[in-house]
C-alpha cells in the first residue's frame, strides 16, 4: 500500500497551523493544488509549517519523486542542485523568480515554480523520496527511498511507540531529515492532531503552544535534552506529555538519571532510538523500562530488522526491508534502484549477553595518539558522565592531540585534563581545552564537527 493511502485513511488526522490556529482535515489537502502527474523529480524546500505539509502531501499522492530540501540552503547551493537535477516543479516560498521556471498559483494558498522545459530524463518507478546526506552544504548526494522503505519504517515505529488516535504531535524536528520525516509519517498514519510549527523546542513560545494544544510527545537529539535539562524543563510538569523520543547519539548517565526520575514522577516514557537516513529512519529502539539498566544502549532491532557485527572491524551491519536503494549524485543515478540486503552503518558496536546493542563510536571518529587508537565519541561520553552531564565536543588534531570544547565558563582546563588522565591515561600535554559560548549544530540538532573544528585557534 502507498504511504499516502495509509495517511488518507486516518479519519482522526487534523493539521493545525500554529501561526493562525486554523485546522485542516487530511481530505482538505487531497489534490488541493494544481499539478501534473508524472514520474519526474520535484524539489520541495520545506519547513514544518502548514504550507509545506500541504505541498508534501499533494506530491506524495502523485507519481512524482519528492526531494525534501532545507529552505535555509545558500542560494548558490540551490541553483547548483537545480541545474544538476532539473526538477519539474520547485516549491520555495523564499523566492519570487527562478530562471527557466514559471511561477504560478497552484492554489489560493500555494505558489509553485514549473520548469519551462521538459526535464525529459527517466526516473526509476521505485524512487519515491530523495533525502540529502547533508542538510547544510547543498551536497548533490541523495539517499533513494521507496514507498516500501517508508511504509515499512512507519509500521516498525508503530510497533513500539505508543501512538494513539487522540495524540497531539508537534512537528519540532524538521521533516527534511529522516528523524522528522519518520515522526511525520508514523503519526499521520495512526495519530490525531499534527501541530505545524517552525518554533524551536528551546524557545518559550514553543512551550506556550505545547500547553495550548496539550501536546502529547516531543522528539530531539541528545543535545536538545541536555539543553532542556539546563533550563530546568524536567523540573516542570506538563500533564499532557506522555512520551519523548531521542535519536542521534548516546545520552550521558546524569541525564538518564534525570529522565528516569521524571518518568517515574510524571508517568512519562522515554524512547531511545537508533537510525540512519539509509534505513528510512529507525533500525533499533530501547524499551523505556530498560532505560536505567541499559542506559547507553541503542536497544534491540525493530520488527523485521536484525543486526550483524563485522568480526574484523566491529562495524554494525543492519538487515531489513527499509534499506535504501542506493545513492544519487547525478541524473543518471535516478534510473536505478538497488535492493540491498545489508546496510553497513559506519558505527562500531558491541552486543551484550541479553541481545542489546551498544554503539562505541564512528569508524571515522577515531584518532591515534602516539600509536594508541582513541574513540572521540567515547571520550565525549566519559567527560559528560564525569562532569555531571556537561556538554563536551572532542576533536582530533592531526593525531597529535585532542581538542575539547565545553560550555561551562567555571570549568578549568586542569579539571578536564585530570579526568582524561585518570580515565583514559591520556597525558595532559596531549589535551587542549577551550570554553565556547555555544557549539555549532546541524539543522537537525547534532554537533556540526566540520564547523566546530574552525573554533580551534
Amino acid at each position: 500500500m502507498r504511504l499516502y493511502d495509509l495517511i488518507q485513511s486516518n479519519k482522526n488526522l487534523v493539521y493545525i497551523d500554529a501561526l493562525t490556529d486554523k485546522s485542516f482535515r487530511v481530505d482538505e489537502f487531497h489534490q488541493s493544488i494544481a499539478i501534473d502527474d508524472q514520474k519526474a523529480v520535484v524539489f520541495l524546500y520545506t519547513d514544518n509549517m502548514i504550507g509545506s505539509a500541504e505541498v508534501f502531501l499533494n506530491f506524495l499522492q502523485s507519481s512524482f519523486t519528492v526531494t525534501l530540501l532545507s529552505p535555509q540552503l545558500d542560494i548558490q547551493f540551490k541553483l547548483e542542485l537545480e541545474q544538476l537535477y532539473q526538477p519539474y516543479y520547485i516549491y520555495d516560498p523564499s523566492r519570487t523568480e527562478i530562471e527557466g521556471f514559471n511561477l504560478y498559483d497552484a492554489s489560493a494558498r500555494i505558489q509553485l515554480f514549473k520548469n519551462l522545459s521538459d526535464p525529459g530524463y527517466p526516473v526509476h518507478e521505485e524512487i519515491k523520496v530523495l533525502l540529502s546526506t547533508s542538510g547544510t552544504t547543498g551536497s548533490p548526494k541523495f539517499v533513494k527511498l521507496s514507498e516500501e522503505n517508508l511504509v515499512q519504517n512507519a509500521y516498525s515505529i508503530l510497533e513500539f511507540l505508543p501512538i494513539k488516535a487522540s495524540d497531539v504531535t508537534p512537528l519540532n524536528v524538521p521533516i527534511i531529515f529522516v528523524y522528522g520525516l519518520s515522526i511525520f509519517t508514523s503519526n499521520c498514519i495512526a495519530g490525531g492532531k499534527m501541530i505545524c510549527t517552525n518554533k524551536d523546542i528551546l524557545q518559550k513560545t514553543f512551550w506556550e503552544d505545547f500547553e495550548k494544544y496539550e501536546c502529547t510527545s516531543i522528539g530531539g537529539v541528545p543535545y536538545v535534552y541536555e539543553m532542556l535539562n539546563r533550563i530546568g524543563f524536567f523540573k516542570k510538569e506538563y500533564p499532557s506529555l506522555r512520551y519523548m523520543t531521542q535519536t542521534g547519539g548516546i545520552l550521558n548517565h546524569t541525564l538518564v538519571q534525570v529522565l528516569a526520575e521524571h518518568g517515574k514522577k510524571h508517568q512519562t516514557q522515554f524512547f531511545v532510538m537508533y537510525g540512519q537516513t539509509e534505513a528510512a529512519g529507525r533500525m533499533a529502539y530501547l524499551p523505556p523500562e530498560d532505560l536505567f539498566t541499559k542506559n547507553t544502549s541503542i536497544g534491540i532491532p525493530i520488527k523485521n530488522g536484525s543486526f550483524e557485527i563485522d568480526p574484523d572491524s566491529n562495524e554494525l551491519i543492519y538487515l531489513g526491508p527499509n534499506i535504501f536503494g542506493g545513492y544519487a549524485r547525478r541524473q543518471e543515478d535516478l534510473t536505478s534502484f538497488d535492493h540491498n540486503e545489508k546496510l553497513y552503518t559506519g558505527d562500531v558496536a558491541r552486543k551484550d549477553n541479553d541481545g542489546y546493542y551498544y554503539i562505541i563510536g564512528r569508524i571515522k571518529r577515531i584518532v591515534k595518539l602516539f600509536g594508541t587508537r582513541m574513540n572521540l565519541d567515547e571520550v565525549e561520553l566519559i567527560l559528560k558522565n564525569a562532569m555531571n552531564g556537561e556538554t563536551f565536543v572532542c576533536m582530533g588534531i592531526e593525531d597529535k592531540s585532542i581538542m575539547v570544547l565545553h560550555l561551562n565558563e567555571e570549568l578549568t582546563a586542569d579539571q578536564v585534563k585530570t579526568v582524561l588522565r585518570d580515565k583514559l591515561n591520556i597525558h595532559p600535554s596531549m589535551v587542549k581545552v577551550k570554553f565556547v559560548e555555544s557549539v555549532p549544530l546541524t539543522p537537525n540538532g547534532k554537533i556540526d564537527y566540520s564547523t566546530a573544528i574552525q573554533l580551534i585557534d
